[in-house]
C-alpha cells in the first residue's frame, strides 16, 4: 500500500525553529523590502555612470570658449565630424578669428557629418 500525501506530510520531522518564528510577520516583511531598497540604490549608484545623458552638441561646442581660435575650430570640427566650410580660414590661420558667438552660429548651423 502507497502511502498517502497526508501520510508524508505527517511523517515528515518537525522543524526546530519555534512555530512563531516560521511565520512571516509585519517586520520581517519591511526588513525585505528595506534589503530590497538599500540593494536597488547601490545597483543604481554602479550603473550610473554608465547610463547618464551625454552633454549635447551645444554644451560641448560652448566648452570650447577660452581656446584660441585655430584650436578653438578645430574641437568644434571635432564634435561635428566634420569642418564646416566657414570655419576653414580660422581653422588654419589664413583669415583673422572669428567671435566666438559668430563660432558657435556656424557651428550650430552646420549639418551633421555624412557617415
Amino acid at each position: 500500500m502507497t502511502p498517502t500525501q497526508a501520510d508524508l506530510i505527517a511523517a515528515l520531522p518537525a522543524g526546530r525553529l519555534p512555530s512563531t518564528m516560521m511565520q512571516l510577520q509585519a517586520g520581517d516583511i519591511l526588513a525585505v523590502v528595506g534589503i530590497g531598497l538599500v540593494l536597488g540604490a547601490c545597483l543604481a549608484m554602479l550603473l550610473a555612470p554608465f547610463v547618464g545623458r551625454a552633454p549635447s552638441r551645444r554644451a560641448r561646442i560652448r566648452a570650447t570658449r577660452g581656446l584660441p581660435a585655430e584650436e578653438r575650430a578645430l574641437e568644434v570640427a571635432r564634435v561635428l565630424g566634420h569642418l564646416p566650410d566657414a570655419l576653414r580660414p580660422t581653422a588654419y590661420g589664413a583669415a583673422p578669428a572669428l567671435p566666438d558667438d559668430e563660432i558657435e552660429r556656424v557651428a550650430l548651423t552646420a549639418r551633421r557629418a555624412r557617415r
